[in-house]
C-alpha cells in the first residue's frame, strides 16, 4: 500500500502522536523518511524490507523512502500502546549541507536508513520524552529540536534491518572491490559461485580475499553470499507465485533442506511462513 500522508511541500516535517488498542494499519511504504516511536509494544511484529521481527516494550526505527514497512499485532496484547511517528522530506537537508563535515553522520544515517534502523534501547530510552515533546513543540523551535534528534541518533550504535540486496547496498559501498564482488555475486547469485571465482574478480588470492571480505564486512563469503540470494528470495516471495522450491533453486540454493535451515536462521521464519507473514498483511489497490 502506497501511504498518502498530510505531509506537504512547504512543511519542514508533520508528527503524529497516537494512542491505540492494536496495530491496524497495513504494510506500506512513501516517499518520506520516517521515524517511528512505540511505547507498550510488547510482543508486535515489525516488518521492514526484507526484515521480519519481534519488538519489545519501547521500538524506535527509522525508515527510508519507498522501502516497505510495518506493525502487527503478532503476539502483542497491550491496548494501550503510544505510537509517534516523524516524517519529512528525504531533502529536508539538501546536498550541499549533508556534505558538510559537522553533518556527516546524519547523511550516513539517511543513506542508513534506506536499509531500515532500529536503534537500541539505551537510545530509546533517553530520546523517547523528546520525541514525545516535539509533539507539542511548532514553529523555528520544533525546526531546531528536530535537528538535534537527528543530531543524537546520528551518533547512535544502531543496526541495519534489511538485507543490502533488498536495496542494492553495493552501490553505496566505499571500497571499490569490495563493490565489484558484490556485483558479480549480485549478477551471479543464482549459479554456482566459489570463493575462487569471488577472489578472483577480486584479484586476490582465495586465503587472502576470505580475510579481505571478513574483514570489510564482518562475514565469510559464505554468509555474504547467501544474503544476496536471500535478498531475492524473499522479494520473490512477495513478488511471485512461484513454489518455494522453485524459487531456491532459481536464487543458487540447490538443497532444500540447507535452505530451509539457512532461511529459518537468518529470518527467523520459514520461507512458507515468511510468504504467508508478508502477503497476509498486504493490501493492494
Amino acid at each position: 500500500m502506497r501511504e498518502v500522508t498530510p505531509l506537504t511541500k512547504n512543511d519542514c516535517f508533520a508528527i503524529f502522536s497516537r494512542e491505540k488498542s492494536e496495530f491496524t494499519f497495513p504494510l506500506h511504504n512513501h516517499d518520506y523518511i520516517e521515524i517511528n516511536l512505540i511505547l507498550n509494544g510488547d510482543g508486535a511484529r515489525r516488518i521492514v524490507g526484507n526484515h521480519i521481527g519481534e519488538i519489545g516494550g519501547k521500538e524506535l526505527v527509522c525508515v527510508g523512502p519507498n522501502l516497505p514497512h510495518g506493525w502487527f499485532n503478532h503476539k502483542c496484547i497491550n491496548d494501550k500502546i503510544k505510537e509517534v511517528t516523524i516524517q519529512f522530506h528525504n531533502d529536508l537537508l539538501n546536498e550541499g549541507l549533508l556534505g558538510k563535515n559537522q553533518l556527516i553522520n546524519i547523511r550516513n544515517m539517511f543513506e542508513n536508513a534506506k536499509r531500515g534502523i532500529l536503534f537500541p534501547a539505551g537510545t530509546v530510552e533517553l530520546i523517547a520524552p523528546r520525541i514525545i515533546a516535539l509533539y507539542e513543540s511548532s514553529g523555528f523551535d520544533s525546526i531546531l529540536e528536530l535537528l538535534s534528534i537527528l543530531n543524537f541518533l546520528s551518533l547512535s550504535q544502531a543496526e541495519l534491518l534489511s538485507d543490502g540486496s533488498f536495496v542494492d547496498e553495493f552501490h553505496n559501498h566505499a571500497s571499490r572491490r569490495i563493490r565489484d564482488v558484490f556485483e558479480f555475486m549480485n549478477e551471479n547469485f543464482h549459479q554456482h559461485v566459489t570463493l575462487a571465482d569471488v577472489a578472483k574478480v577480486a584479484n586476490m588470492a582465495e586465503a587472502s580475499f576470505s580475510r579481505f571480505i571478513r574483514h570489510n564486512t564482518g562475514k565469510s563469503f559464505v554468509e555474504n553470499l547467501n544474503d544476496f540470494r536471500l535478498g531475492h528470495v524473499t522479494r520473490m516471495l512477495i513478488d511471485t507465485e512461484e513454489t518455494i522450491g522453485e524459487i531456491s533453486y532459481k536464487c543458487g540454493f540447490n538443497n532444500m533442506a540447507n535452505f530451509n535451515r539457512v532461511f529459518k536462521r537468518r529470518k527467523g521464519v520459514t520461507p512458507k511462513e515468511f510468504r504467508e507473514n508478508f502477503v497476509s498483511k498486504r493490501v493492494f489497490i
